[in-house]
């Protein structure tokens, strides 16, 4: 038993002693993943930060919108179903792990943001609404939100992009292999393009009152 045993304590102790060595050499980058992994993290918190911000005044807004004669229910419904589709994934700082999970998020916001540019393409038609300066109010806060959001997901993309440089790169690739740094999935230029601008809208003369 002891002779099945010993190749592989050896083989362990190597690798102990392989990645002592590591992190005794210069250049090895293990401090500096620490330091590129924890502003991932913090980036990545400050965007659900904002993204939680938006969540939470899109029901202020759906109930203002109701109280519209005649609205476009589609775009509204529009809203409401894709705001349960992005809160129902479970936003953790574990998700920037997680390329599949990060998918799933990044493509239900990116659905939201774009119900919400159609909602205020449509209230353009409505009087009423332009009118009402609760809605106003909140239509210019849900656009410095938005503002906010495309600032905290550029700091994102940016530390992702420090943070897989060095994982990809000589020699400090061989430190992230021995401890277990990965690359980390970040936002996709094509979304980024699609969140920012409107969908184009055709409108239909609101019913008369």
């Amino acid at each position: 038993m002891l002779r099945i045993r010993l190749p592989l304590v050896r083989r362990l102790g190597l690798a102990l002693l392989a990645a002592a060595s590591m992190l005794g050499l210069p250049g090895c980058g293990y401090n500096e993943f620490q330091t590129l992994d924890e502003q991932v993290t913090a980036a990545w918190a400050e965007v659900l930060s904002q993204y939680q911000r938006r969540s939470d005044l899109i029901p202020n807004i759906v109930a203002t919108v109701k109280g519209e004669a005649n609205f476009e229910q589609e775009t509204l419904t529009r809203v409401i179903e894709a705001r349960a589709k992005a809160t129902a994934i479970q936003a953790t700082p574990a998700l920037v792990n997680d390329p599949a999970a990060f998918a799933k998020f990044q493509a239900a916001q990116g659905e939201l943001s774009g119900a919400l540019s159609r909602l205020l393409v449509v209230t353009e038609n409505y009087p009423n609404l332009k009118a009402n300066a609760a809605f106003q109010d909140l239509r210019v806060t849900l656009e410095g939100t938005e503002n906010r959001i495309t600032v905290a997901r550029n700091k994102f993309i940016a530390a992702v992009q420090q943070y897989n440089t060095k994982v990809r790169s000589v020699p400090t690739n061989f430190t992230a292999m021995i401890f277990g740094y990965k690359a980390k999935p970040s936002f996709t230029v094509a979304n980024e393009a699609q969140i920012s601008v409107p969908p184009p809208v055709s409108f239909d003369k609101p019913a008369s009152r």
